[in-house]
């Protein structure tokens, strides 16, 4: 296990490397209820055989692709980011560092990242007691047979970085949604997983604390 610091504004985040994890997410969680760790905090590997993915699903990801998880107090925060929407949040984020390195990754609602028509990579969030938990994973060297590849190189810990520096910004959730529902419209020629049901998305509208509005039913996403 390998350690590095970021320091930036109010936050001293560690980064703790490992060479295999089942699942960064699942260690963290583990960690932080045994009080071994605390806020702010990240686990990163390439190799993870067991990740989190969406609906209960496992995250099957090639060895030398990108899975960090980290978590962070809830009072570090922006003060209007609904809690229902923190993949939203912290995915666009992501994408937002990522376009600003070359990439033409976008998100599709409301936490699956596409390069073209493929997914390339997924967010999943989760609330252990005060601190929220976000785990992500990015084909950032090879993909999986009907899944896409990031579509520039990356340094992983420099991304982690830079990405780390822009939550430190606590950008306020109005911001990262104005763009995300303009971004939105690249969602509607495809469907999403409501239950047992998969639903098209391309007559929903998105209201402003990131919820789908399909005919009279509204949708959150917890993951």
């Amino acid at each position: 296990m390998g350690q590095v610091m970021y320091e930036e504004g109010g936050w001293a985040l560690e980064i703790r490397s490992f060479k295999r994890l089942p699942s960064t997410q699942k260690r963290l969680i583990e960690d932080l209820k045994a009080k071994i760790v605390h806020p702010p905090i990240a686990y990163y590997t390439h190799d993870q055989y067991a990740g989190v993915g969406s609906r209960g699903n496992e995250w099957i990801g090639d060895r030398g692709n990108l899975f960090f998880s980290f978590a962070l107090a809830l009072d570090m925060l922006p003060l209007d980011l609904p809690l229902q929407s923190l993949a939203i949040y912290f995915s666009y984020a992501l994408k937002m560092e990522l376009q600003k390195r070359g990439s033409k990754v976008w998100l599709k609602w409301p936490n699956d990242f596409y390069i073209g028509t493929k997914k390339c990579g997924g967010c999943v969030t989760t609330l252990v007691d005060k601190v929220v938990v976000c785990g992500i994973g990015i084909n950032t060297s090879t993909a999986p047979q009907n899944f896409a590849k990031l579509d520039i190189d990356v340094d992983h810990l420099e991304l982690l970085g830079g990405y780390f520096e822009l939550l430190d910004r606590k950008i306020s959730w109005k911001e990262i949604f104005s763009n995300f529902r303009i971004e939105f419209q690249k969602s509607k020629r495809f469907s999403v997983h409501i239950g047992t049901q998969r639903v098209s998305l391309a007559n929903a509208e998105l209201a402003d604390d990131g919820a789908l509005q399909i005919g009279q039913e509204r949708v959150y996403s917890v993951r």
